[in-house]
């Protein structure tokens, strides 16, 4: 029986990004196909084979599918056949299954696009680590009255 590895996703009008959680996989095999059709399976560090399919919201480019395999995980760009934003990565609209989860640290809004760099160079999100732009700890937060002040 194949167990299932986290997965992470975001999208861009362009492409759609994954991120399989599984430190020091073998045996790597990813499969696109232009329906939308997405497989992954691999063997884990213990021998235990991990696997899922993903039908996707909407038409892919196999061609355009890419692949990097890092210490912790393996990083997966996926073409979208029509450029666009997707209302979710799944064609289904039940709930998705647990191990699929949003990537807020890749996530970008519509509008946000055109201010962020392609993904597919990062290197296992170090792209990420320490980028606070020099921001206090406090930025962003909201101040409440001193309610100690307001009694008296």
């Amino acid at each position: 029986m194949s167990r299932h590895p986290e997965v992470l996703w975001a999208q861009r009008s362009d492409k759609v990004y994954l991120t399989v959680a599984l430190p020091d996989a073998k045996d790597i095999n990813i499969k696109c196909e232009p329906q939308g059709s997405f497989s992954f399976s691999a063997i884990g560090v213990q021998g235990e084979p991990f696997h899922f399919t993903l039908d996707l919201y909407g038409p892919i480019t196999p061609d355009g599918c890419k692949t990097k395999a890092g210490l912790r995980n393996i990083l997966c760009s996926i073409q979208k056949d029509q450029k666009g934003w997707w209302k979710r990565l799944l064609k289904t609209e039940e709930k998705p299954a647990p191990y699929i989860k949003v990537d807020w640290n890749k996530w970008c809004d519509e509008d946000e696009e055109d201010s962020t760099s392609d993904l597919a160079s990062d290197d296992d999100n170090a792209a990420y680590v320490g980028q606070d732009g020099g921001s206090s700890d406090d930025d962003g937060m909201l101040y409440l009255p001193d309610l100690e002040k307001a009694r008296k």
